[in-house]
């Protein structure tokens, strides 16, 4: 079983999707990779539902992913009398680090790294951007602020500093027991959020290291003032729009997505545009046409994956928020422009034979007609390598690492499947044209283009292009 398109579907996991039964339905309908947001749930919970994904990869045979959403620090308010307060236009406030309970004159934010990191003009957000206040003056330890508009202030409520770095990891105590506790399971993709610099990326790098694949997830404006340096030390990018639009005015939102898509194919890098693409199928069985324009804007773009967050979460019509993500990405694809659209952009190319030889399959593909191209990997460099070139056929990836096959199936235009090692020409040519026909990618007489290196499993050695074909002896086996 293959999909009929190319870009890649992401499916967030939660109360409405907590169940096998529900789970298989989501990958029926489309889902090439599952996420975990461990902002919510136990570990207890996240294991069941792990377990239910393979228990489902074992039945369907054909990898999944799973990508691990680590939360991330939350800066918060403390409690205030009454549990809230009301807000005037012009109103002054202190905010502190005394832990005692806020009045109408001042308010605890035990963060010191606020008031390290803060200075007089700047704002700070509450509440998702609800309320703004500005920064009349700061000592280090407390700031005097004015109210930029009216509104309420409640305990506890998610405090945000767009104007500066902050002196903190983006790992909590917290992000690192769940992190260690994803790594047991293996987890396919660990996603860091509150990412503002690489030296971030580098920190988890330094953890994870070869267990799993690193994703920076760019939501704070920091992030994108060193945003081809976090590119570099990611294996994979995550537009996180929800948290962009709350930092920075959202009219730049989808100029900075252009931007991030733009900046991650140049480097070979997969990216997936996230958060409130059919927000509506929450509650509604039928999504916006401006939210279907959203989700094709991301594809005309070549985004390698879209992703559903709430609609698959916690939604009323999961698996129809599935279907019409599928339905929304094949149209889209089948557009003459979307290609022309999408190939204004290139990878990057380094002057060796791999990416020679993957910049020549976008050629071949062009000039011959042929089904699919078969990448034998065992890192699952030669396959990015490939997909990042974004040739007109399908990529049948072939690795003997499950780990590999399960990463590769976020990235764009892959069919990932775990194959056994090759040891000469023959086999290589055999097993790719037989796979071929058993997973639906060609018939006698299509041409394959395979693509592998010699010596045989020896990762950075793509050296080799060759163009086979499909002759009944491939279908009769």
């Amino acid at each position: 079983m293959h999909r009929h398109r190319s870009t890649k579907i992401v499916a967030t996991l939660g109360p409405s999707s907590k169940d096998a039964d529900m789970i298989r339905q989501l990958f029926l309908a489309g889902v090439d990779v599952f996420r975990m947001n461990f902002s919510h749930g136990t570990h207890a919970d996240h294991q069941i539902r792990y377990d239910m994904i393979r228990a489902l990869e074992r039945e369907i045979g054909r990898p999944i992913g799973i990508l691990m959403d680590l939360q991330g620090p939350k800066l918060r308010l403390g409690q205030i009398s009454g549990g809230k307060m009301n807000l005037e236009i012009g109103q002054k406030l202190r905010l502190d680090m005394n832990p005692a309970i806020g009045t109408h004159e001042r308010v605890p934010l035990l963060h010191p790294e606020i008031f390290a990191a803060v200075k007089a003009g700047e704002d700070l957000l509450i509440d998702d951007g609800k309320v703004r206040l500005r920064i009349l003056s700061c000592d280090g330890e407390s700031a005097e602020v004015e109210a930029l508009n009216a509104g309420v202030i409640s305990d506890r409520k998610g405090v945000n500093v767009p104007g500066a770095i902050l002196p903190l990891s983006p790992l909590t105590a917290k992000d690192r027991q769940d992190l260690e506790f994803g790594l047991s399971l293996g987890m396919d993709w660990i996603a860091l959020s509150f990412v503002q610099r690489p030296e971030d990326m580098l920190e988890l790098k330094n953890i994870v290291g070869n267990r799993a694949a690193i994703m920076a997830k760019l939501e704070k404006p920091s992030a994108i003032d060193s945003l081809e340096a976090i590119v570099a030390a990611s294996d994979g990018v995550m537009v996180a729009r929800g948290d962009l639009g709350v930092e920075l005015p959202p009219e730049e939102v989808p100029v900075l997505q252009k931007r991030i898509i733009r900046v991650a194919r140049e480097a070979g890098k997969p990216v997936i545009v996230a958060t409130q693409m059919l927000e509506s199928m929450i509650a509604s069985p039928v999504p916006t046409r401006a939210e279907v324009s959203d989700v094709a804007t991301a594809v005309y773009d070549g985004t390698d994956a879209v992703m559903l967050s709430g609609e698959s979460a916690a939604g009323a019509y999961p698996a129809e928020a599935v279907q019409m993500m599928d339905r929304i990405l094949q149209t889209i694809e089948k557009d003459p422009l979307q290609r022309i659209t999408m190939n204004a952009v290139h990878s990057r190319r380094r002057s060796d034979a791999r990416d020679a030889i993957s910049a020549a399959i976008r050629t071949v593909a062009e000039t011959l007609p042929v089904a699919a191209t078969v990448a034998y990997t065992s890192s699952g460099s030669t396959t990015l390598r490939v997909a990042h070139e974004r040739p007109p056929a399908p990529t049948l990836s072939m690795t003997p690492s499950l780990p590999i096959a399960r990463r590769l199936s976020l990235v764009w235009g892959v069919h990932s499947i775990q194959a056994q090692d090759v040891t000469s020409m023959e086999e290589i040519v055999n097993n790719a044209t037989q796979t071929a026909v058993k997973h639906g990618f060609g018939s006698p007489g299509d041409a394959l283009l395979i693509v592998a290196g010699q010596p045989f499993g020896v990762t950075g050695s793509t050296n080799l292009l060759r163009i086979a074909y499909i002759t009944e002896d491939d279908k009769a086996r």
